[in-house]
């Protein structure tokens, strides 16, 4: 039989060969789309299978997905939301309101040497190892990456106070350790009360949501926080005033 494409009433249709070379990818790719339900199985013409522009558009599209860096478990949920009749733009504006990193601290490289000399004597394999563990910093052969510059400057100004490094780090294991807490319990609510509620929401409105929570959840916990340090700093004036009050 010939190669050629065989042109259908309703469009081309295309051989897998021809099909892997319109999208720029291999044959075995191919297949292993299919076999990963990435990609509807063709129209059968007696043992030829064939392909159409429908097949093409998809392809071209997961393309599209893993450029982004999507993985192709999530590509494969997302064409099954589209495929279900929802908008894969308002799809992948959910996931982009939900994976957008929160932090918008601004890191700092420096040499060993300069780590060093900003807290003279302190700066140990034992305490580099500790700031390793609790991803404070990464090293890249001789330079060194703290993960905040204010976070930094902040270290820098406990221990020119006097407060130890090593205090200061074992206080950055509780703080995260609070932190993922709260962040857990923000999920949660989020996950169960918002996301939960995913068939009865238009995707559209729940991209505002989910942008609209952000801040919110940022406020109450810098909020809380000043809350809660103006009850300990009031706590810990009485402590050392109240024996010379008496």
């Amino acid at each position: 039989m010939s190669d050629e494409a065989v042109t259908e009433p309703d469009g081309r249709e295309y051989r897998i060969g021809e099909l892997a070379e319109a999208a720029g990818v291999p044959v075995r790719t191919l297949r292993y789309y299919q076999e990963r339900r990435l990609l509807p199985p063709p129209r059968r013409k007696g043992r030829i299978g064939l392909y159409s522009e429908e097949h093409l558009a998809r392809l071209r599209m997961i393309a599209n997905l893993l450029e982004r860096g999507h993985t192709l478990e999530g590509i494969r949920e997302l064409l099954a939301a589209w495929e279900q009749g929802r908008d894969i733009g308002a799809v992948l504006g959910v996931e982009k309101a939900v994976t957008t990193p929160w932090s918008t601290e601004v890191p700092v490289t420096m040499s060993m040497d300069e780590l060093a000399a900003l807290f003279p004597g302190e700066v140990g394999p034992a305490s580099v190892e500790r700031a390793l563990e609790l991803g404070i910093i990464e090293i890249d052969g001789d330079r060194v990456t703290h993960w905040s510059r204010r976070q930094l400057d902040a270290t820098v100004t406990l221990v020119r106070a006097g407060v130890p490094l090593d205090a200061v780090l074992s206080a950055g294991r509780e703080l995260q350790e609070s932190m993922d807490g709260l962040a857990a319990m923000f999920v949660d609510l989020i996950a169960t009360h918002v996301v939960g509620r995913l068939e009865e929401q238009d995707l559209g409105e729940l991209t505002d949501t989910l942008a609209r929570l952000r801040p919110g959840a940022q406020v109450t916990v810098e909020a809380g926080f000043a809350a809660a340090m103006d009850r300990q700093v009031r706590a810990a004036i009485d402590r050392l005033l109240g024996p010379l009050a008496t």
